[in-house]
């Protein structure tokens, strides 16, 4: 089984994700919590015609809405766009309004699709990691132990009582190519307002958060790292592993 990921609307993506699949064999599986995102409806919409272009021609007789219950899933909290796309509700994997985008991996948003290329027996590791951890930040009393608390306290003097405006993360694991893009997401998304939730403005001057970017080593080593030796100052979390 092949898994492949569409997020970008440049048709490029497109025809990346697609290239060398065979429709027959493929299951489409649209994910967005409203189903009214934009750029991932016109995703879908692609792959959507994608599909019906293809049985145009190999099946012509198969109704379309057949041929839709075959081919797309969802994981969304809106049934009625949903079933207005085409997908039987049967193919839709919900989750809780509540959760929001970035914060959504741990549900069926990015359990559903990591289990069927993983398993599930490898997905449940991965989750009672992320509850060791929520437990470990609520029981931890002892700040100098609580590791999110100590990242957090961290990332604050660095950033508001030093100054210091970037963050480099630096995973020593292929298998973490991405990771840093999925804290930029975690941290800019959420952290990126200068205006509180009752509308007031931070002072001028106070910037939100800082700029986030990585790469695995030992690959950073030999491009932006000599900026980090002897360029500028720029905080470094860097992330080893026991085994490769």
């Amino acid at each position: 089984m092949n898994l492949k990921f569409l997020a970008n609307v440049d048709p490029t993506d497109f025809y990346r994700a697609t290239d060398g699949l065979d429709v027959e064999e493929t299951l489409f599986l649209i994910v967005s919590k409203t189903f009214t995102t934009a750029e991932t409806m016109l995703n879908a919409r692609t792959c959507k015609q994608h599909i019906l272009d293809y049985y145009k021609a190999a099946a012509p007789a198969a109704a379309a809405a057949d041929i839709l219950g075959k081919h797309l899933c969802a994981v969304s909290t809106n049934l009625k766009s949903t079933a207005e796309f085409g997908i039987k509700d049967e193919n839709v994997f919900g989750f809780w309004e509540w959760v929001g985008g970035r914060f959504s991996v741990s549900s069926a948003v990015g359990v559903l699709p990591l289990s069927l290329f993983y398993g599930f027996e490898n997905v449940s590791q991965f989750l009672a990691g992320m509850r060791h951890i929520d437990n470990h930040v609520q029981s931890e009393a002892d700040v100098s132990k609580n590791l999110p608390i100590m990242l957090g306290l961290m990332g604050f003097y660095n950033s508001h009582i030093c100054g210091h405006a970037s963050r480099a993360i630096l995973p020593y694991a292929q298998a973490l190519l991405r990771f840093p893009a999925h804290i930029q997401q975690c941290d800019m998304e959420s952290n990126g307002k200068t205006v509180t939730k009752d509308g007031v403005r931070y002072a001028p001057g106070v910037e939100a958060g800082p700029i986030i970017f990585g790469e695995p080593g030992t690959n950073g080593q030999h491009s932006f790292y000599q900026l980090m030796h002897q360029g500028r100052v720029i905080p470094a979390e860097f992330i080893g592993y026991a085994k490769s």
